[in-house]
């Protein structure tokens, strides 16, 4: 809204040089970050004051980890001031034209609504598990495939109506157009190694990437500021990989994929990392409130739509490695105690308890020590990921 605005009054008043400032993506990326983070800072209190008044309070599981029953009745939903930042501040600082932020938006706020209401349902009925899975999944679903297959077509064209054609064009070709190479699945640290997955195919990565991280992310958070940093972490990331394929200088020097508008993405990602940080001020443990599925479903969500559309999905798998490694400690745990129960009638389990965060608990961790460690490896694995751009 702001460029408008400032292209607007530098139309009128050509003397007002300084608002060229506006048309340069770093700087709006840089007050979009200090945006958000003033915003979650100074209505966090009052965000927090709010929830406790509506004895939004978070219930703790009898069968977890026992010191974390002290915290029953932590606030939580805190991930609403997360969305507000991101929201306000991105609708500020981008560029209202480019469809991607608009998509990258509208994916964040459709899980954010699965997790509002999955949060609810645990506050009014007292129930720790929410929402039904399949309930949950259904609309995750939903979200994640109308996404990927605007994605699909949109990653490919530079204009809507170039979206709308090579749709079209896919249908009457009997589902059989191909998509260009920049659709393809790149293959990081090698210089021309990417593998052609048509139109299906792109769907089903990108559903399973969107939907996957979700839930990933979710699974994550069970400790304070363990989620949230990881998030800031990866987002700064693809924030720069975003910046680096919209331009057609930097991609074809380091052997991007080319996609103009994607550059863009900068600004929601510099405002993700601003909300983040504010949030962040106040889920440090002891944390005064937690994001809950509004907050993790949400940035999950955002993550994946991310890098689909910079074509970064394996990096994403790399430098969100700490998601991933929780996501399969809870596959393998219920998988692995499902097969033993049956063949010896009794299930046995892989970790003292999953997700992985609380297995590392158990083992005789403080809740402290897991959270900075797992954002020291994270930490390592964004470097990993950013070290792809130059080794190839």
């Amino acid at each position: 809204m702001l460029l408008t605005l400032a292209q607007w009054l530098q139309g009128l008043y050509p003397d007002l040089g300084f608002l060229r400032l506006f048309q340069y993506i770093t700087f709006r990326a840089v007050m979009a970050a200090m945006t958000a983070l003033l915003i979650g800072l100074a209505f966090g209190p009052w965000v927090i004051r709010r929830l406790t008044e509506m004895k939004i309070g978070q219930p703790i599981r009898e069968y977890g980890i026992q010191q974390h029953l002290a915290k029953n009745g932590t606030p939580t939903m805190g991930g609403v001031l997360i969305l507000i930042g991101i929201g306000v501040s991105t609708l500020l600082w981008f560029d209202w034209s480019n469809r991607f932020v608009w998509v990258v938006m509208l994916v964040t706020m459709g899980f954010g609504a699965v997790g509002w209401v999955d949060d609810w349902r645990k506050v009014v009925d007292k129930n720790p598990e929410g929402m039904r899975s399949r309930e949950k999944f259904f609309w995750q679903s939903l979200i994640g495939l109308v996404a990927a297959l605007y994605l699909a077509f949109s990653v490919s064209e530079t204009s809507f109506l170039g979206v709308v054609q090579l749709f079209f064009r896919w249908i009457s070709s009997g589902f059989s157009t191909d998509l260009p190479p920049k659709a393809d699945l790149i293959v990081p640290f090698f210089k021309t190694v990417s593998y052609p997955l048509g139109v299906f195919g792109f769907i089903a990565l990108s559903f399973f990437v969107i939907v996957g991280c979700s839930n990933a992310v979710n699974f994550t958070d069970g400790l304070d500021g363990l989620a949230i940093m990881p998030v800031v972490l990866v987002g700064s990331a693809l924030g720069l990989f975003a910046y680096l394929t919209g331009s057609s200088v930097f991609s074809k020097y380091l052997l991007l994929p080319y996609i103009p508008g994607a550059g863009e993405l900068l600004i929601f990602c510099a405002a993700m990392a601003g909300a983040g940080l504010a949030f962040l001020w106040f889920n440090a443990y002891p944390a005064q409130v937690f994001m809950g599925d509004v907050g993790a479903l949400s940035l999950g969500g955002a993550l994946g739509t991310l890098a689909v559309i910079t074509r970064q999905e394996i990096v994403l798998g790399i430098m969100g490695g700490v998601f991933v490694a929780e996501v399969l400690s809870v596959m393998l745990q219920v998988s692995w105690f499902k097969y033993t129960k049956k063949k010896y009638g009794e299930g046995r389990r892989i970790f003292k308890m999953a997700p992985l965060h609380h297995h590392f608990e158990k083992t005789g961790w403080k809740e402290t020590q897991v959270v900075v460690r797992f954002w020291i490896i994270t930490m390592l694995l964004c470097l990993v990921g950013l070290a792809s751009l130059k080794l190839r």
